[in-house]
């Protein structure tokens, strides 16, 4: 059962009032400007004001004065120059940007991205060696080369310079290149630090060009590459980095790249576009190319000049992004059905997945789907020939680079952040590495569920498009600046219809005589665990769309729940439960919140005959039963009666079905083996024990 924490966010009106009266805009802007922390008057004509240009300067980095005099230098003497970049999107429009740009002002340059593959992240000898082969002296980094000592160190005995631009955090040793630049330098003074790749990249061509640069004039030539890469890294959109997508946007709408035109022809993202439309149309194809094929080809296209081969590669591009979607779906089938096989593995705080020879290059978007799917820290392994690489995602307030660092001894290499972590390993390790994990976890007070934030409650019957118009003053949206999410509660479930083939559902809602349409896109009919006639709280996104002609109000559901229930008692409900599926030793306390009374039976019993059994949520039923009952106890009332045969219990997804059995004389429920184990567990000790 996948729970989550939903948390609204809280309102001062008194003072989202005098943000309206001040700047003379909407309440509803004002409101949603004050529930952001937007409420300073810079910080607020910063977000109202998009021509509002405020940039750091570039020579405020560390080592950046040093590395525009070696690029200098080395066109002055006409030596070759590699731009040595990275396969995803920040790294391919880093490498096509400053190719690009170098080239423009008659360098002698080319580029080179390594094989996700064959070579993995970062600068490796082998690439080295072949760019110092075919002449280059200077190797420029983008995206990488931060943590690269050992290889800075051997293009040195052959000769290369090279000039590090990153963004990643570096370690405690710098290469010895040439110039390190990084925001994330603890001697950095650069003001702004939460820069993409090829954000950075922007910042040292703005600092080639010198004080007299014409900074408009890099905006409009290289925003859109600055944009993509930007949004594609999903570093914080304030800022500076605001800024720039802010530029990029409009000039992607209008872009004269042949090739990027041809990609976004064929992805069907046109008009003014938004973040969102970057973020789902844009980069998953160009990061597809480096996942499933080569980045080269990217870069290929994004400098592409002449129509008909852009055609082509913006044709490959977008095959390459249709076999990692299949791919990535066989490995979730995959999944799903080693966890039909090994159902205790659902019960661990940390779910770990493994296979023979899974795609290396979509094994983090599978963990990724997993935790929206299950709610909890995820990590997918592929292994084959004897070695193992893992990704994972976790959820906010549990650190996965930390809890892999704890077990640092098992992996020959690892690396992340909180939020995201890779890893390698021998495969033999990997039954370890799961015990470890979840061993780690164990030791914390809790691992923290999954949690929406809301920015605020709507009333139904003051929904409309201007809402989505007002929102516009806040794009573009991502990182730290989140597209708004609102909560439509206690709204009655009237109409289920299938769309789009059966892939979707258009839910039709009803509150106070408002009536609602919404869509929840990605979800069959099958898998929905709500009936009609049920109350449930709705987390929406809200956008305009044209339709014939005219704007209406799109609404879209994210997350959905029971109305009226208390999160955190269910959550920890619920961690009971599990800790009694993976049979753990319970304390006399624990035992007793678990075990259902013969009254509680009866009701639960009572219930289900009323209704003839069940086809909805379980937790529907909990309501139903109004509060006569915990969740804990109901799942073990539930799971009782199917082991004594007075009803049968079957999944369906987030739904339970539930068929009566006939029955003749008593049965005696202390007797079911649930009960038993619940006893054995409090007495006895864990399975461990």
């Amino acid at each position: 059962m996948k729970l989550k924490k939903w948390h609204v966010s809280t309102l001062n009106k008194e003072r989202a009032a005098q943000i309206a009266d001040q700047f003379g805009v909407p309440y509803f802007l004002a409101m949603l400007l004050e529930i952001r922390g937007i409420r300073e008057e810079g910080e607020i004509r910063s977000f109202l004001e998009q021509d509002d240009v405020g940039f750091s300067d570039p020579m405020a980095f560390a080592d950046m004065e040093a590395a525009a005099q070696r690029i200098h230098e080395a066109m002055e003497n006409g030596e070759r120059i590699a731009v040595y970049g990275d396969y995803d999107a920040d790294g391919v429009t880093a490498t096509a940007m400053l190719y690009s740009y170098l080239e423009s002002i008659g360098a002698d340059v080319c580029y080179y991205i390594p094989s996700r593959e064959a070579e993995g992240y970062g600068m490796n000898q082998g690439a080295i060696e072949k760019l110092a082969d075919d002449g280059v002296t200077l190797i420029i980094t983008v995206d990488n080369g931060v943590s690269s000592v050992e290889e800075v160190a051997f293009a040195k005995t052959l000769g290369v310079d090279v000039v590090v631009t990153d963004h990643h955090r570096p370690r405690e040793i710098l290469p010895e290149a040439v110039a390190v630049v990084d925001p994330h330098r603890v001697d950095c003074p650069s003001p702004f630090k939460e820069l993409s790749g090829v954000g950075v990249a922007f910042q040292l061509i703005a600092a080639l060009e010198g004080d007299d640069g014409d900074r408009e004039g890099l905006l409009e030539n290289y925003a859109d590459l600055v944009a993509i890469g930007t949004i594609g890294d999903i570093v914080s959109l304030t800022g500076e980095n605001r800024l720039l997508v802010q530029a990029g946007l409009h000039y992607l709408s209008n872009s004269d790249r042949i090739g990027l035109r041809a990609l976004m022809e064929r992805a069907g993202v046109q008009g003014m576009l938004t973040a969102s439309d970057v973020a789902f149309g844009i980069v998953p194809r160009i990061n597809a190319t480096g996942r499933m094929d080569s980045s080269q080809r990217a870069v290929e296209l994004l400098l592409c000049e002449d129509v008909e081969e852009a055609e082509v590669l913006a044709e490959e591009v977008c095959r390459n992004n249709d076999f990692r979607k299949e791919v990535e779906q066989e490995i979730l089938e995959k999944t799903a059905q080693l966890l039909k096989a090994e159902p205790d593995r659902l019960n661990d705080r940390v779910l770990v997945v493994e296979g023979e020879h899974w795609h290396h290059g979509v094994i983090g978007i599978v963990a990724s789907r997993l935790l929206d799917q299950y709610g909890k820290p995820c990590i997918v392994i592929s292994y084959g020939d004897g070695e193992a690489k893992g990704s994972g995602r976790s959820v906010e307030g549990f650190s996965l680079f930390d809890a892999i660092h704890q077990n640092g001894e098992l992996f020959t290499k690892y690396g992340g952040h909180p939020m995201a972590a890779g890893f390698s390993m021998v495969e033999e390790n990997i039954p370890r590495f799961r015990k470890a994990i979840n061993a780690y976890a164990a030791s914390l007070s809790e691992v923290p569920a999954q949690t929406i934030h809301l920015d605020c409650k709507l009333r139904p019957a003051g929904l409309s498009v201007e809402i989505p118009h007002q929102m516009q003053y806040l794009e573009p949206f991502g990182t730290d600046n989140p597209q708004p999410l609102f909560g439509l509660f206690q709204m009655r479930l009237e109409e289920i219809t299938p769309v789009g083939g059966g892939k979707h559902l258009r839910l039709t809602f009803t509150k106070q005589g408002s009536h609602v349409t919404c869509m929840k896109f990605g979800m069959t009919l099958e898998q929905f665990p709500y009936q009609k006639g049920d109350v449930l709280d709705l987390a929406v996104q809200l956008s305009a769309k044209e339709f014939r002609g005219q704007e209406q109000l799109s609404i879209v559901i994210r997350e959905m729940r029971v109305s009226g229930l208390d999160d955190l008692e269910l959550l920890g409900d619920y961690d009971l439960f599990e800790k009694y599926k993976r049979r753990e030793a319970l304390t006399a306390e624990e035992k007793e919140r678990l075990t259902p009374c013969r009254e509680e039976f009866a009701l639960v019993y009572r219930a289900l005959h009323h209704y003839g059994g069940w086809d909805d949520h379980v937790l529907v039923l909990l309501k139903q039963l109004s509060g006569k009952i915990t969740l804990c106890r109901l799942l073990v009332a539930l799971q009782a009666m199917h082991q004594l045969r007075l009803i049968v219990c079957r999944k369906r997804g987030e739904a339970m079905q539930i068929a009566l059995r006939e029955t003749t004389g008593k049965v005696d429920l202390l007797q079911a083996p649930i009960l038993q184990e619940i006893e054995r567990l409090e007495k006895g000790g864990g399975q461990n024990a």
